[in-house]
């Protein structure tokens, strides 16, 4: 296991509340971590801390919007003050009301401030103690792979998470740059996963999708090895299929191709052939 989660360390999870953070917190109480809950206040922040408690972890919860630097000061200050120090910061708060390139319905705001700044601002606040405490440190950053393809129909939310990206990679640069840091950055990239973010009134969890429990096995799994691009499957698309997709974007570049060709009339053909090849 990776040396930030041994027994007794202690964990700050955003987004804890439901989904892969509820998921994740669970799992990492079993290992024996001390959690700090984040997520907005309410029943369902109420309710995770209730069923943590209940299975004897040693938790708390405090409620936060990561798009407001005050609030994440506050978080920053509140978990130091309660265990000391911090191994793991899961950077996993996130929303997806929608959005349109050009704004209509005013979501770009509010996606970007919790999205991207949020993830940003939270790793700045928390990344410094936990480089002077001198312990094992990991910042794990939840991106998306639509932050890497770029699919179209979410613009803001790809503009959001492509920037979790490009900060991620520069963090973890900086971070092995740093003199006697033992303190790592991750990015995290889930698949199709149900959780309330995706749900869009669907009670049942498509076939295709994980469920949070999986994801969060096949990350504590990934810990294990040295990948700084957690790349999680699913039930619809492999590791292979990913991989493809990824360079065909990359290549849209170097091949002078449009952007998005993947969806583009005169390259939707040759991009299907060439993915069974």
């Amino acid at each position: 296991m990776h040396p930030a989660l041994t027994p007794g360390s202690v964990a700050v999870i955003t987004g804890a509340a439901s989904g892969i953070g509820l998921a994740a917190a669970h799992a990492l109480a079993n290992l024996g971590l001390k959690l700090c809950l984040v997520d907005l206040p309410g029943p369902r922040l109420d309710a995770a801390l209730a069923a943590l408690q209940a299975k004897g972890a040693k938790v708390f919860a405090q409620p936060a919007d990561v798009a407001n630097p005050a609030e994440i000061a506050a978080l920053r200050d509140a978990a130091f003050a309660r265990f000391g120090q911090v191994n793991l910061l899961l950077n996993n708060a996130g929303i997806q009301p929608g959005s349109d390139i050009f704004d209509e319905n005013a979501n770009w705001d509010s996606i970007l401030a919790t999205n991207m700044l949020g993830v940003i601002r939270v790793a700045q606040a928390f990344a410094p103690g936990m480089i002077a405490s001198g312990a094992p440190g990991l910042i794990l950053n939840t991106g998306s792979k639509q932050g890497i393809t770029t699919p179209p129909g979410d613009p803001a939310y790809n503009v959001a998470k492509a920037g979790v990206k490009v900060f991620t990679e520069a963090l973890q640069h900086a971070l092995r740059n740093t003199p006697d840091c033992k303190v790592e950055a991750r990015l995290f990239i889930p698949g199709f996963v149900f959780t309330p973010l995706n749900a869009q009134g669907r009670i049942e969890k498509p076939a295709g999708a994980w469920t949070p429990d999986e994801v969060i096995a096949f990350l504590l799994q990934s810990l294990d090895r040295p990948d700084f691009y957690i790349l999680c499957p699913d039930n619809e698309v492999s590791r292979a299929t990913d991989a493809k997709r990824i360079l065909w974007a990359a290549q849209d570049i170097t091949e002078n191709r449009p952007p998005l060709s993947r969806w583009h009339p005169d390259y939707a053909t040759a991009f299907k052939e060439w993915l069974t090849k």
